[in-house]
């Protein structure tokens, strides 16, 4: 009896995962459209995006943001990403910035859309206190000269808990609140979970899938493996892969989006 209900467990388990990614592909477009109000008879949405992933260090991208990034390139959105430092905590900025590039490039945003910043002010380094005015003013500029109309960036906690992070969430914070940004510009912070949660991978999927969240990036195996390949580029990322297997419910399944 024991061994039967085992079975029937697994089994209804694969059965919601099916569910789930037949579901969520047009799930995520039905949001777009609401978000920007597109008309439903449309059947493309992704030209109407023009997104910009904020980041604090070069394999944020890869290790936080692939399966946003993966799903809005095959939606045809025009996917930008400006990262706020070379990552040079290691001394090693130069290397990350060209793995940047290459992370990007295999994700499919293009070196023409990639920013890097390297101010003095804005140092790799988790003891740094980020000027919320400084990174407030380089995006909002990056967003007025790409005419961008969708913000991704970290929520409050910072997904991994890094105090960069968590600044420039505040600064988009203070973008919205100050009434700075364009009307049509909407904002987006990935959610941190905890550390259950972010164990547990893909047996995180259906609980994930049922919580309020505006939108869901889930990838299958083609974007999986287009996310580990992204990694594999970046070896700085890939050196320190037990980060991105602690954070492998960003990475490897969905990301939980919420509107702010």
């Amino acid at each position: 009896m024991y061994v039967y209900l085992v079975l029937f467990a697994v089994l209804s388990y694969l059965v919601c995962i099916k569910y789930i990614y037949n579901r969520q592909w047009h799930a995520l477009r039905s949001s777009l459209k609401r978000t920007f109000n597109v008309s439903s008879e449309r059947k493309t949405v992704g030209a109407d995006v023009r997104a910009l992933v904020v980041t604090a260090h070069p394999d944020d991208e890869c290790m936080f943001f692939a399966p946003t990034i993966i799903r809005l390139v095959e939606l045809n959105a025009s996917v930008h990403l400006l990262c706020l430092s070379e990552g040079n905590y290691y001394h090693q900025g130069s290397l990350r910035r060209e793995e940047l590039l290459r992370s990007c490039a295999v994700l499919g945003i293009p070196a023409s859309r990639v920013t890097v910043i390297n101010h003095e002010k804005l140092p790799d380094d988790p003891k740094a206190e980020w000027s919320v005015s400084l990174i407030s003013s380089a995006v909002l500029r990056h967003i007025t000269d790409h005419c961008i109309n969708m913000v991704l960036t970290f929520d409050g906690r910072g997904v991994s808990g890094h105090a960069n992070h968590v600044a420039i969430y505040k600064a988009v914070r203070h973008l919205a609140s100050t009434g700075e940004l364009p009307k049509d510009c909407v904002l987006f912070a990935l959610e941190t979970v905890g550390l259950l949660r972010k164990y547990t991978s893909v047996l995180d999927l259906p609980f994930s899938w049922f919580l309020p969240s505006h939108f869901h990036c889930v990838v299958g195996p083609k974007g999986y493996k287009q996310a580990k390949v992204s990694l594999r580029v970046n070896r700085f990322a890939h050196k320190t892969r037990h980060i991105v297997f602690l954070d492998s419910h960003t990475l490897l399944v969905l990301c939980d989006m919420n509107m702010h």
